[in-house]
């Protein structure tokens, strides 16, 4: 039985301590539950809310038990599948996102309930997979369902995009192109041809006054802002948005909160808007499509075996990562 085998899995036993506290251990295989699948773990991406969960942004409500097993992000095969579970069989290839909580990802097999994992297609490599759930969706759902920029080329919105070679950044630019918007996007200039072959109309090097003053070199006033960056007030974005225009905080900080609340107190047209990613299996299924297809592609920074999961933290953590760093394991060991 799967709960008889022990798999190597990364977890931290209090908050803080960064990627230096991360320990390698032998635990026991999880067995899945009622509407739950097994995943022998293929590739798991590692994402900001990692490490911040870890120096205690959000205590004491995550982690909710500890030690912590971390990261959402998972691309792998079904070995198991619990009661009641239909949709699924052993062998299946999937993509899934496990929730915050109890985490997951950095171990050999993880258990996925079934709103949140989908079928991954031929196409979709567990490379690509396991990078969609958190970047891919906070992508899509800000510039889809809070810019309200439609998939369908329709679009003739100017729409500027902060840090845009991180790993929701490169995301959402080509999300955004495929919606037809205006994009104005800004990253270090080593990145500048990456986003400019991704669809960007318009880089600017966020070192130069004029990526500082976030102002279009074109002249173009945003109607949306995707703000994946940290640091800036309101008032920076505010002379380069239309009147009525929203800047879409992903990032957000208590300053933020304040001044979103302000703004909606005082009727302000030019709105500040928290975001929060909703891990929708349908958004999720629509993200590996686009993959399949070519409309979407996933640019990874760095690859590191989970024997080595310490150093991806410290990557993504360091804060210069283009694109996702990834978390490779061996596909070739069975339970």
């Amino acid at each position: 039985m799967a709960e008889s085998k022990l798999m190597h899995a990364v977890q931290y036993s209090s908050y803080g301590g960064g990627p230096s506290a991360l320990k390698h251990v032998n635990i026991s295989v999880p067995t899945p539950k009622k509407d739950e699948v097994l995943i022998k773990v293929e590739a798991a991406s590692v994402n900001p809310v990692d490490w911040k969960i870890q120096s205690g942004i959000l205590r004491p409500f995550m982690p909710s038990k500890f030690p912590y097993i971390p990261g959402t992000d998972v691309a792998g095969e079904v070995v198991a599948v619990g009661p009641g579970v239909s949709t699924f069989s052993v062998g299946d290839k999937i993509v899934t996102w496990l929730d915050l909580k109890t985490g997951g990802s950095f171990a050999e097999y993880a258990v996925a309930h079934l709103k949140f994992t989908v079928k991954r297609p031929a196409e979709v490599t567990a490379i690509d997979g396991s990078c969609l759930p958190v970047a891919g969706l906070t992508a899509l759902q800000s510039i889809r369902d809070t810019a309200g920029i439609k998939l369908d080329g329709s679009s003739n919105a100017n729409l500027l995009i902060t840090a845009a070679s991180g790993g929701v950044g490169l995301y959402a630019v080509q999300i955004a192109k495929l919606g037809g918007a205006h994009v104005t996007a800004t990253c270090g200039a080593r990145n500048i041809e990456l986003v400019k072959s991704l669809g960007a109309d318009e880089v600017i090097d966020y070192k130069t006054a004029e990526g500082d003053a976030l102002k279009s070199p074109s002249g173009r006033l945003y109607d949306a802002v995707i703000h994946c960056a940290t640091g800036f007030p309101f008032s920076k974005f505010s002379p380069n948005l239309k009147p009525v225009a929203k800047v879409i905080d992903l990032t957000p900080s208590f300053s933020s909160v304040v001044t979103t609340a302000v703004r909606k107190l005082t009727f302000a047209k030019q709105q500040l808007v928290m975001f929060m990613m909703t891990p929708r299996r349908k958004d999720l299924a629509l993200l590996a499509d686009l993959v399949k297809e070519g409309k979407l592609k996933t640019i990874v920074d760095s690859q590191h075996p989970l024997s080595k999961a310490e150093e991806a933290w410290a990557r993504s953590k360091g804060g210069h990562a283009t694109g996702k760093v990834v978390v490779t394991f061996d596909t070739e060991s069975s339970m």
